[in-house]
């Protein structure tokens, strides 16, 4: 296995799924010869060539209008676009084509085209750089939303994003690109899209989160074993739509109690979707409240109060000790 961090092994995946497929295309503005501003795309063009690595005009609704034309007429493109607020300009292109044609065709034509996007905060960006927007797309029927949470299961989650017959807006929460490494195999894997993973076993409470705020997830449930004595179940959803109720209702009808963790907004956030899920299934199941720590609801501060606005792990360790003690 190679130490990775989350920028290389998402280069790896783009990299195994064009060397596989010559139906693979990557677009975006300067994905080519400038390989990406996270350098994502590095060394792309080099190998396969410019009608393969697309270099773009800055217009995001051209961009995915053309990779769904792209994707109707057999290839499968990879559309990047550069970070998550720009992408209300295509918008429209995901919501009213590229999410409908499977039901507008009667199942005859699919879009299988990703949307890539670093997503979240946590670098220190300018406004429109650092929004969470999931939860937008998570609404839209049709579309598949996936975020990693670390360079191995980004590798996996995008080979199967690229595979799938339809769209998938695939997150890539950029405070985690250089953040960390850990052991990515030689051989190539994929994850089901729809499946959430338990990272962690636990008997006490369940702490639910994905993308960026896994760190501070993970962190708070050490803590809670160190300092309480308390053995916190980790779940890291992975995808956001389709959502692995099944995990998340297993894990909280076992500990009866939860948090549930994301930086996007509160208001119809996926916490709430999360919590409304539980209630549905295992409400009598339940010890307390479940508490959710996210980001709130105003745009995302600028550097000096963006780490305010994050969740971190005393927030997370906060939220768990005012449930178990309910």
């Amino acid at each position: 296995m190679a130490q990775m961090n989350m920028a290389e092994s998402i280069n790896l995946a783009l990299d195994e799924a064009m060397g596989r497929d010559k139906r693979v295309i990557v677009m975006g503005e300067d994905v080519g010869y400038d390989e990406g501003v996270f350098r994502i795309t590095k060394g792309l063009i080099a190998k396969y060539g410019d009608k393969r690595v697309i270099d773009t005009p800055l217009a995001e609704a051209g961009i995915i209008g053309t990779a769904i034309g792209m994707a109707l007429y057999g290839l499968r493109p990879v559309a990047e676009i550069q970070f998550a607020g720009f992408e209300y300009y295509a918008y429209h292109q995901l919501e009213m084509h590229a999410g409908r044609f499977r039901n507008r065709t009667r199942g005859k034509l699919t879009v299988p085209m990703v949307m890539r996007a670093p997503s979240g905060g946590g670098i220190r960006a300018i406004e429109h750089h650092s929004e969470s927007r999931e939860a937008i797309y998570a609404h839209s029927p049709g579309l598949k939303v996936v975020m990693p949470s670390g360079p191995r299961n980004a590798r996996a989650l995008l080979h199967a994003a690229i595979q799938d017959p339809d769209p998938v807006v695939y997150y890539e929460p950029k405070a985690l690109y250089r953040l960390f490494r850990e052991d990515v195999p030689e051989q190539i894997e994929t994850l089901p899209i729809g499946r959430a993973q338990v990272v962690k076993e636990g008997k006490d409470i369940t702490l639910i989160s994905y993308g960026a705020t896994m760190r501070a997830t993970l962190e708070a449930a050490e803590m809670l074993e160190e300092e309480d004595g308390v053995k916190a179940e980790v779940v890291d959803l992975l995808s956001i739509t389709p959502l692995d109720t099944q995990t998340i209702i297993e894990s909280t009808r076992k500990t009866g109690r939860a948090v549930v963790i994301h930086e996007g907004p509160r208001t119809c956030g996926l916490g709430a979707e999360v919590i409304a899920r539980i209630n549905e299934h295992v409400l009598l199941y339940l010890e307390a409240p479940i508490i959710r720590v996210t980001g709130y609801d105003v745009p995302i501060p600028y550097f000096a109060r963006e780490m305010a606005y994050l969740p971190d792990a005393d927030k997370v360790l906060n939220a768990a000790r005012q449930t178990l003690s309910f």
